[in-house]
């Protein structure tokens, strides 16, 4: 979980640094890489709680 967590801070602050980076140069480089890091981070959280889901609901026998 920790593994996720610092994933998710790391995510964050990429994002937040391509913003600057766009604001400060104008280069659309850094604002299409942002959004492209926002668009894999949204779905790779998607599949993270549909995993937790999964895994609440199915009834595994351990």
């Amino acid at each position: 979980m920790w593994l996720l967590r610092l994933l998710a801070v790391i995510l964050v602050v990429s994002i937040g640094a391509g913003l600057v980076l766009h604001f400060l140069t104008g280069d659309r480089r850094y604002l299409i890489l942002t959004w492209r890091l926002f668009r894999y981070g949204v779905v790779f959280a998607l599949v993270v709680f549909a995993l937790m889901i999964i895994e609440r609901v199915a009834l595994i026998p351990a």
